[in-house]
């Protein structure tokens, strides 16, 4: 379980492909004093696995599936990645309940400012906009953001600086790929 807080930011250092396993090694130097073998990592929003750890440097084995259902398979080496270590009993949840299983992969449509604030459009399929509940959470690359407006297989988010700065989605823009978790309480709901 994860809070969508983004920690920070890693870099893809290696890319091993291995029948329908592929191994990351990610350059995460601000969490992996943390972190051991066995331990959950969000990596865009992701649940990995660590399975290899050396000083600053995490591997994550990755099937098939995942790559498919998420923007994890268009990573290559040198892209920044946005890591999160799973919750601890009794931590603060500064975001909300995000389980690191990905919903769908979604579309940056548009990038724009709206009265001064940073909003992103994104679209999904059509199935998935039940889950947009007005002033509800979504977790898109990992990251815990409002949801402000929907519209037939459109969501939209406004971003502040802070997260533009400390996450990926600074460097995202129109027709970018990002892996969308919409709020496990709203699928209940």
């Amino acid at each position: 379980m994860f809070s969508g807080i983004v920690e920070s930011l890693g870099k893809i250092k290696r890319i091993v492909r291995v029948g329908k396993v592929t191994l990351f090694e990610i350059q995460a130097q601000d969490i992996a004093v943390d972190v051991e073998i066995g331990d959950s990592v969000a990596v865009n929003g992701a649940c990995l696995t660590v399975v290899k750890k050396e000083k600053e440097l995490l591997s994550f084995e990755v099937m098939a599936e995942t790559l498919k259902v998420t923007n994890l398979g268009n990573l290559k080496i040198a892209d920044q990645v946005n890591l999160e270590r799973s919750l601890k009993v009794g931590d603060r949840i500064s975001g909300h309940f995000v389980t690191g299983h990905v919903d769908c992969i979604g579309i940056i449509r548009s990038k724009s400012y709206r009265n001064n604030n940073l909003c992103f459009e994104i679209a999904v399929a059509v199935k998935f906009m039940k889950y947009c509940l007005p002033k509800g959470s979504v977790s898109v690359d990992g990251v815990s953001l409002t949801l402000a407006e929907n519209k037939s297989n459109l969501f939209s988010v406004f971003v502040i600086p802070h997260t533009l700065k400390n996450t990926t989605l600074g460097f995202k823009g129109p027709s970018s790929k990002v892996n969308v978790e919409f709020d496990i309480l709203a699928k209940k709901a």
